[in-house]
């Protein structure tokens, strides 16, 4: 089992990855700008512990990013020189409210490309988790999705697809970092298809895939 810390991790994306984790038994560190939140979350989960976080994302083997993408290049500036070769699943998706139903990905193409900026070059970074409702992470029950995950370090890719059925979730590899633009506009889209047909938490499934890994 991985030691990974997740970040923001008492937001409602970090909750639900970390809960399923822990459930997967990994050794999960809920990382937090607000210790006495952290904590909490960690408690309620039954997570390993909890730290700052700069301090969570120090040692481990995954760390995965889950905060607005307002916050994204302040909470990677954070944790860049902490990380090493961990591997950096960052899942930001450039939501501009209040039309948060349109497209609008930045100037750089994708917020992959912002991460990618704000660490070091040699960093493993890997974008995943874009068009999972996290309501529905946050919970016991299957979840009906796929989660693509990209990145140009395939090893690394690798290692977060093979993270997902132990969550529940079928991961599959949706190729390069530049791949990620896609996804992160389909969350707009979601969005959208949640509210015009009244969805609970919509999600994606792709068909026909032969050799693809087993739905959970």
């Amino acid at each position: 089992m991985a030691s990974i810390a997740v970040i923001g991790g008492t937001g409602a994306l970090g909750k639900g990855i970390a809960r399923r984790l822990v459930a997967a038994g990994h050794q999960v560190t809920i990382g937090s700008r607000s210790a006495e939140k952290a904590q909490a979350t960690a408690d309620e989960l039954g997570a390993a512990g909890y730290a700052a976080n700069a301090d969570a994302a120090q040692g481990k083997d995954i760390v995965i990013v889950t905060v607005p993408h307002a916050s994204q290049g302040d909470t990677l500036a954070q944790i860049r020189d902490r990380v090493g070769d961990a591997v950096v699943v960052d899942t930001t998706v450039p939501l501009v409210p209040p039309k948060v139903m349109r497209v609008q990905l930045p100037a750089e193409g994708s917020a992959a490309a912002q991460a990618r900026a704000h660490l070091e070059p040699d960093a493993r970074l890997v974008t995943a988790f874009h068009n999972v409702s996290a309501h529905h992470l946050d919970s016991d029950h299957a979840i009906d999705c796929d989660v693509l995950v990209f990145s140009d370090d395939v090893a690394a890719r690798q290692t977060v697809v093979d993270l997902c059925p132990g969550m529940g979730l079928r991961g599959l590899s949706g190729g390069a970092l530049a791949n990620s633009a896609a996804a992160e506009a389909l969350t707009s889209i979601l969005i959208y298809m949640n509210k015009t047909y009244k969805a609970d938490g919509a999600g994606i499934r792709f068909t026909n895939l032969a050799e693809a890994p087993a739905i959970p």
